[in-house]
Formats: structure tokens, C-alpha cells, sequence
């Protein structure tokens, strides 16, 4: 009787699984199917994971680790609030980031000599810990834990970034140059360096984030993601596994033009993002003119109910107060009365890519409403009104007004050529990028302060009456 080829059915199994994930990424690319294309790609990679089954020697335990996984994502997706959503995809940033991390780790262990083999070791440990460690400092900040790092720790930063890249290239180096057969070292010494290696590509992570400002970390989450993917195919290198390489590939490939399209999007360079902390920023400070001009909601509801054109422009605020159901039955509410609702999204607005999608999405809010700002803006002085609704950074005119801004050049929504420009928010605090907002003090302002979620309730009820 001829043996059954069990590596043939796994190989079958891991392109299988390749095509779902190619297939769940494509269907993502549209808000009609993204859900559906998230189903896909979770089934391409429980296909992955059961297959890889047949070359365990104790496949209970694989499962019950499976069980046991499983049952804390699904714990945390199911009980994670929106608000937090950018937190938790961090978090799984640095957690694809680790496992890369300790593949590699328990590879090297297994090797007895040098070779190509380790040289890619050294390099999943790298990105793997600049992953794990960067996204951990990222979570901390979006979590808020961790505020204004971007003064306080520039010193040291800049010394522990020089100290572990400068010892992780040296690594890698002298791994090269064993693989080539130029210099030999006995792999006692090799594995001493290696574990030096492994602490100083954590450290590297955590000089790499910390000094990044708070405006700019829906960027850096993008390219943590991305990161993660690369490492990821790496392992999958190491350990000739065919669906890691390709999911780490489509990872790290979508992750990286997503950080192009956002850094294109605040019209500055990714060495202008992540080491902008290194170099004397820009003076902010500029006194501005005018003054606040308050609004009750009452009187609010009778500029917006006399609008024939409204912009309604979603920030964190919208985020933090889960007012996004609200908005959009305020929206439907304006187009009843023969009113023109869009909405307008700036890349980076919110802590992390595509933040205010998803929260419209999850209040049903037709995607073909939701305007860049290279499509609202040409026509934004024949907007009626322009609701903002917790957003800062991604409206503040110091963007194209006050050359001395640290956010001076990033293209904005220029909500303060509209004819009126109604901002709400609890309070006349900066945004993340900690900016000063002209917009708030200019002549066609108003501000409706409080909950976004409460005021918004109370335009409503006006509406309704």
C-alpha cells in the first residue's frame, strides 16, 4: 500500500489558506464586504494553523492552545469599545511582533553552526523586538498613560536609539561576515552576542517610539503593522512555512503603502515622522487674535435647521463620547429637511488608519458620504455649515497660516472658509499634537462646548420638537 504524502496535503493546505488570505484582503478594500473579507481571511488562517497540525508531535496541545487563543481574542473583540479599538490594534501589532521574536529565538537555539539561516535569525529578532517593544510605548500613549514623552525623553532616546542600532548592525554584521567565511567565532561567543542582541532590539523599539509625537501615531501604528508583517515572513523563511510568508508579505506590502498614503496625506516625509523628535521643532507659541464666541445648543439648532448645505467633520471626541449614532440620526435628520449631509474625513484623524470609518460604518453611514479633503475642499466656502465635532489637529489652520507650526504644510479640511464652522468640544484644550487651534477664535466660529454625544442629543430633540 503506498504511503500517504502528508507534506503534499500541507502544502496543498498553506496555498489554500494563501489564496483566502489574498482573497479576505481584496474584499476588505469595500465597506460592503469588509466583514465578510475578515471571515475569509480568519478561516485561511485557522486552515494554516490545522494543517501545520500534522508536523506536531502533540497536536492536543496545539489545539488547546488554539482553544485557549482564541477564546482571549474573542474576549477581547467582543468586549473592547470602539473608543479603544486603536489600543487593541497596537497591542496585536506588538503580539505578531513577539511570536516572530520567539520563533527566531528558538530557532537560533536549535542551530549548531553558522549560516544564512541565523543571519535571517538576527534580522526577525530585530524587527520582531523593535515590533513588540514600539508597540507597547504605542499603546501606552494612545492609552494615555504616557503623555508628552516627546520633550522629556529626546536625550536619552537619541543615545539608546544609537546604542541599539548601532550594536544590532554590528550583530548582523558579524554574522555576514561568519556566513561568508571571512572570520570565525566560536558559537559559545555567538550566542553570548545574541543575547545582547535580543535586549538591545527591544531597546531600539523603545527609543524608536517614545519620542514620536501624539499626532502622528495613527503613522506609526501603520507601520508597526507593517513591521510585524515583515517579521513575520521572515519566520516564515526560517522555518520554510509557505502561508507565514505570505501573509507576512501581505501584511508588511499593505502595511508599508498605507504609511506612504498617510505620510503623503500630512505632506511630510517618514523620516520627518519618526524622527522629527530628534530635531528642534517649530515654535507654536504665536498669539492669536479674536476671541471665543460660545453657542447654546438651542440656538445652534436654528443655524444648522436653516443650512441647506452641511459638513459634518468627525474627530476622537465623536470617539470618545460613542456619539457616532447620534451623528448620523442628526444627519438623516438635516437631509428630511432638504438639507446636503456629507462627511468629511481627514487620513489621520482619530489615533489610528481609517479610525473615523469604522465608527461611521458601525452607525450605517453610506460610505459614498464620506469626502477626503481633496474632494471637500475646492468647495468648501459654499458649505452652509461645518460641524466639527472633536477633531483638532486635522482643522487647524496654523497648518497653512503659521509657518512656525509644528504641523505647518499637513493638509487640513479647511472647515474655516465655510460660512459658519460650529466646533464642539468639552473644553478649549489643544489637540494630540498639543497645537493651539486659530479656528476656535476666528470671526465665522462658534463653539457649542460639553459632551458631543449630549449636544448632539440636544440638536436632535430640537429637531424633533
Amino acid at each position: 500500500m503506498m504511503d500517504f504524502d502528508f507534506t503534499m496535503l500541507q502544502q496543498i493546505g498553506y496555498i489554500a489558506s494563501a489564496i483566502l488570505f489574498i482573497y479576505g484582503l481584496k474584499m476588505l478594500s469595500s465597506e460592503s464586504s469588509a466583514a465578510k473579507g475578515n471571515m475569509v481571511s480568519s478561516f485561511g488562517m485557522l486552515l494554516a494553523i490545522l494543517v501545520t497540525l500534522i508536523d506536531v508531535i502533540n497536536p492536543v496541545l496545539m489545539l488547546s492552545a488554539i482553544l485557549v487563543g482564541g477564546s482571549i481574542g474573542a474576549i477581547f473583540a467582543l468586549r473592547v469599545k470602539m473608543t479603544s479599538i486603536p489600543e487593541m490594534v497596537a497591542l496585536f501589532n506588538g503580539f505578531g511582533g513577539l511570536s516572530s521574536y520567539f520563533l527566531a529565538w528558538s530557532e537560533f537555539n536549535n542551530q549548531t553552526e553558522i549560516s544564512l539561516v541565523m543571519t535571517l535569525t538576527y534580522l526577525t529578532i530585530f524587527i520582531g523586538g523593535i515590533t513588540f517593544s514600539g508597540s507597547l510605548i504605542a499603546f501606552f500613549k494612545l492609552s494615555e498613560v504616557l503623555k508628552n514623552t516627546s520633550n522629556f525623553v529626546n536625550s536619552a532616546s537619541r543615545w539608546m536609539l544609537i546604542f541599539g542600532c548601532s550594536f544590532a548592525l554590528l550583530c548582523i554584521l558579524q554574522i555576514v561576515l561568519n556566513v561568508s567565511g571571512l572570520l570565525i567565532l566560536e558559537m559559545d561567543l555567538i550566542r553570548i552576542i545574541f543575547v545582547c542582541f535580543l535586549i538591545a532590539s527591544l531597546i531600539t523599539g523603545l527609543a524608536f517610539v517614545l519620542p514620536i509625537g501624539g499626532g502622528d501615531m495613527p503613522v506609526v501604528i501603520s507601520l508597526l503593522n507593517s513591521l510585524s508583517g515583515i517579521a513575520a515572513a521572515l519566520a516564515g523563511i526560517i522555518i520554510t512555512n509557505t502561508a507565514l510568508i505570505v501573509a507576512g508579505c501581505l501584511v508588511g506590502a499593505s502595511g508599508l503603502v498605507l504609511t506612504l498614503i498617510m505620510a503623503k496625506s500630512m505632506n511630510r516625509t517618514l523620516y520627518n515622522i519618526f524622527f522629527v523628535g530628534y530635531a528642534a521643532s517649530g515654535s507654536s507659541d504665536a498669539e492669536i487674535e479674536g476671541e471665543i464666541k460660545p453657542i447654546t445648543a438651542e440656538d445652534a439648532f436654528l443655524v444648522i435647521e436653516a443650512a441647506r448645505s452641511v459638513l459634518i467633520v468627525p474627530g476622537y471626541g465623536m470617539a470618545v463620547a460613542q456619539a457616532q449614532h447620534v451623528v448620523k440620526e442628526l444627519g438623516d435628520l438635516l437631509e428630511n429637511n432638504d438639507c446636503e449631509v456629507s462627511y468629511g474625513i481627514h487620513p489621520v484623524a482619530g489615533r489610528m488608519p481609517g479610525h473615523m470609518n469604522v465608527l461611521l460604518a458601525e452607525a450605517n453611514v453610506s460610505y459614498d458620504n464620506l469626502l477626503e479633503p481633496k474632494d471637500i475642499n475646492p468647495k468648501m466656502d459654499i458649505v452652509d455649515v461645518a460641524i466639527v465635532i472633536g477633531a483638532n489637529d486635522v482643522v487647524n489652520p496654523s497648518a497653512t497660516e503659521q509657518p512656525g507650526s509644528p504641523i505647518y504644510g499637513m493638509p487640513i479640511l479647511e472647515v474655516y472658509k465655510a460660512k459658519t464652522v460650529m466646533v464642539l468640544k468639552r473644553s478649549m484644550s489643544s489637540g494630540f499634537a498639543g497645537v493651539q487651534n486659530p479656528l476656535f477664535f476666528k470671526e465665522n466660529s462658534r463653539m457649542l462646548f460639553g459632551d458631543a454625544k449630549e449636544s448632539i442629543s440636544k440638536l436632535v430633540a430640537e429637531f424633533k420638537e
